[in-house]
């Protein structure tokens, strides 16, 4: 009895914890959709009424009409479509890297190969706000060798080679976890069998660790979709806009903005966000419960 009063009260704690914050989302979520000209409060929501013309206008530029702001409806698909490259751009870098060197570090003794490891946990201890300087540094340092009409398609690969930088050392860990927990009986029946290494790797142990896979590409393209700090640095003085730094740029001028054209963008925003975690929880534990094995 007194566990069950104990998870009880846990799990009203954090649910009194997280009400603000879910109210704050379903609010930002209404007021996507309201014709009231600023954000909705919790007296407004059953006073108001609700459209799609925020949406309509948010897709057709109408972003903020009396000041002049107003886009195309094809730069509001290229600030969409800078989000998606710069998120699948981190997803592969990530994935591709993090399976080959996980599987290196569970089945290859190799010399270096604790330090190696230990040096991936410092890594993922120091945040991107605190390396962006000196990624800063290197970026200017090898602008100077690019040719003026491929420096934007360079800071694009930039920006999602050192974001992706970032969730590498974490993601190696748990495609680590995941490779330990194949038998080894497994890959040398294969090997036995006349199979090449790459052949086991790629037809034995990978179909093996689909969940962990598929979980660095879930943590890898929301990293990429949600950057904002990495995306401001170096593609906005570009004038190249993900819908995070255009969200930054509509909020800066919020008094001449019609905040639910905004609210429709910020919704967007969180769409991947809550559709992955809605939908890959149990993935997302085996993930975890995985890499903590390893």
């Amino acid at each position: 009895m007194p566990r069950r009063r104990l998870t009880l009260v846990l799990a009203l704690a954090v649910g009194f914890a997280s009400l603000p914050i879910v109210v704050t989302y379903l609010l930002l979520v209404l007021s996507s959709f309201s014709n009231e000209a600023g954000m909705l409060t919790l007296e407004d929501v059953f006073r108001t009424t609700y459209s799609l013309r925020p949406w309509i206008d948010f897709f057709t530029g109408k972003v903020a009409p009396a000041a002049g702001r107003l886009y195309t409806t094809w730069e509001i698909i290229s600030i969409i479509a800078n989000t998606l490259i710069v998120a699948l751009g981190v997803t592969v870098v990530v994935v591709f890297t993090s399976v080959l060197a996980g599987y290196a570090f569970s089945r290859i003794r190799f010399p270096g190969r604790r330090p190696l490891m230990q040096l991936l946990i410092l890594l993922h201890a120091f945040p991107g706000v605190a390396l962006i300087i000196a990624v800063y540094t290197v970026y200017v340092w090898s602008l100077a060798s690019i040719p003026k009409d491929h420096q934007w398609l360079y800071t694009f690969l930039y920006v999602i080679l050192a974001r992706a930088s970032l969730e590498i050392p974490m993601s190696i860990w748990m495609m680590k976890g995941f490779f330990d927990q194949i038998s080894w009986e497994v890959e040398w029946s294969a090997l036995i069998d006349g199979a090449s290494r790459f052949r086991v790797w790629w037809q034995v142990v990978l179909p093996q660790v689909k969940p962990g896979i598929a979980a660095v590409a879930i943590f890898a393209f929301l990293a990429g979709w949600e950057d904002f700090i990495y995306v401001w640095a170096f593609l906005k003085p570009r004038n190249i806009y993900t819908l995070a730094t255009f969200i930054e740029e509509q909020v800066r001028s919020l008094e001449t903005a019609y905040f639910p054209v905004i609210a429709a963008a910020g919704t967007l925003y969180l769409i991947p966000t809550i559709l992955f975690f809605i939908f890959t929880q149990k993935l997302l534990l085996e993930a975890y419960s995985g890499g903590v094995k390893g």
